[in-house]
């Protein structure tokens, strides 16, 4: 019997599981089976940027790898060992890194506020800033300069992602793998697209 603190996650389970079954029977006995995604989704932790539900695409359909800030960084092992178990096992043939407007990662990195630990995962997104700091300076509007180094951090993850061995040996061995780098605005629900490999 789940405690009280979990009694509506357990409801609103029970009801999703169904509404699934009545819609189709045969949903989770299909699931039970091997997955076979064609997408890697690799996005933020913020709990309103739902990889699923925003694509339209039922469970089994979406590989999903998230952390603060949709970071993708060499030294990673967890994020690397999901790039490999999806590439090579699951064989995705897309690889989709998504960050959002409004993140709050990309916000405390700009304004470097200490947080604690997190500090030195946010570094990264530092750097980014600092790499680009003289296309950043130009934008007066601070929201505007938020969302726009949000964008460079999806576009440096993206290349991050095609460097690794794991994309470098799947395109050695003419794997059919793109990677992808797209934006999610929290205002409208929208995805837009800044960058694909061909």
């Amino acid at each position: 019997m789940p405690g009280p603190e979990l009694k509506d996650l357990f409801e609103n389970n029970k009801k999703w599981a169904g509404e699934i079954t009545k819609r189709d029977p045969t949903f989770f006995k299909r699931l039970s089976h091997l997955q076979s995604p064609k997408y890697l989704w690799i996005g933020c932790s913020d709990s309103r940027v739902p990889a699923n539900q925003i694509t339209g695409l039922l469970p089994g359909e979406l590989f999903v790898h998230r952390n603060v800030a949709n970071i993708v960084v060499h030294t990673d092992l967890n994020c690397l060992s999901v790039l490999q178990f999806a590439v090579e096992i699951l064989e995705v043939r897309h690889v989709i890194i998504c960050g959002h407007y409004g993140c709050g990662g990309v916000e405390a990195a700009f304004h470097s506020k200490k947080l604690g630990l997190i500090d030195n995962w946010l570094r990264h997104i530092q750097d980014i800033r600092t790499k680009y700091s003289h296309e950043l300076n130009q934008i007066k509007d601070e929201t505007a300069c938020l969302k726009r180094l949000c964008e460079l951090n999806v576009l440096e993850q993206a290349q991050n992602v095609c460097q690794t061995t794991i994309v470098q040996d799947a395109r050695n061995k003419k794997k059919a793998l793109s990677v992808h780098a797209l934006i999610y605005d929290i205002h409208d629900g929208l995805l837009k697209q800044l960058w694909s490999s061909k």
